[in-house]
């Protein structure tokens, strides 16, 4: 057993290797003087410096944190929404709603991205930042809703009746004693649906104009021209945001044990 143990783990070693190896090369070559971006010459902040003046760059910035913020809230609100709406009330056909809500999670992000532009062509509908928003909504609110969902399960129907009791109205005791109750997990979940909307290349993709470009669309169209060391650091800043908001999440996430 001690050998099929030595055994997995240097296959989980391998895997964890294959995935975050390019990573860390990508974050050491930010720091990497040379334009060429293939040798290493010397250690240097230029990089992140010359992102301060890349107004380009910066404007596609701008746009995935405009579009990534009004994801978040859309997402929050209906997430919640429909998390408490299936725990609340019991009704036939709620079970396979609740897989079609959940669908977006698993639909390949190509064919998320071509029906959601056959949709928007379709009624009419310009592409903007409304159609990025509406975009990522649609896969960014199931997640949302399965943390709320989480944290509904351990929901004691006693904290709901006395305060019923004690005088509230079911609104009041909505907003003063339950989203209390589900913040943890309405932040985990908002944290989660801001970094996939920042992150999201596909589906942005295919709802985009060219107008409102995100930071993922304009660092892939830049590196298919060639390498920059610019995109390095963009990319480096990228990461560590991601993997603060994840971090932060998973911890948001253990509260709710």
């Amino acid at each position: 057993m001690s050998g099929v143990r030595r055994l997995f783990a240097g296959w989980t070693g391998l895997v964890l290797a294959f995935f975050y190896l390019p990573i860390a090369i990508l974050v050491l070559f930010s720091f990497n003087a040379s334009r060429l971006n293939i040798v290493w010459t010397g250690f240097t902040f230029e990089w992140y410096a010359a992102l301060l003046g890349d107004r380009v760059l910066l404007r596609a910035l701008e746009n995935s944190l405009i579009v990534a913020s009004a994801t978040t809230v859309a997402s929050v609100l209906l997430g919640t929404a429909g998390a408490w709406l299936l725990h609340r009330y019991r009704y036939r056909g709620g079970g396979a709603l609740e897989t079609l809500l959940f669908l977006p999670m698993i639909v390949p992000e190509v064919v998320l991205g071509v029906s959601l532009l056959i949709l928007f062509v379709t009624i009419g509908l310009r592409l903007g930042y409304l159609t990025i928003v509406v975009s990522h909504v649609t896969f960014c609110a199931p997640f949302v809703m399965a943390a709320v969902q989480a944290r509904l399960a351990g929901l004691d129907p006693a904290l709901e009746e006395a305060a019923l009791d004690l005088g509230a109205t079911p609104p009041q005791a909505f907003r003063r004693v339950l989203v209390p109750y589900l913040m943890p997990a309405i932040a985990a979940g908002a944290l989660m649906a801001f970094t996939l909307s920042l992150d999201e290349l596909i589906v942005t993709w295919f709802t985009a104009s060219a107008r409102t470009r995100t930071l993922p669309l304009e660092i892939f169209g830049r590196v298919k021209k060639g390498l920059d060391p610019s995109l390095n650091a963009i990319s480096t800043v990228f990461v560590v945001f991601t993997v603060c908001a994840v971090l932060a999440a998973e911890a948001l996430r253990r509260r709710n044990r």
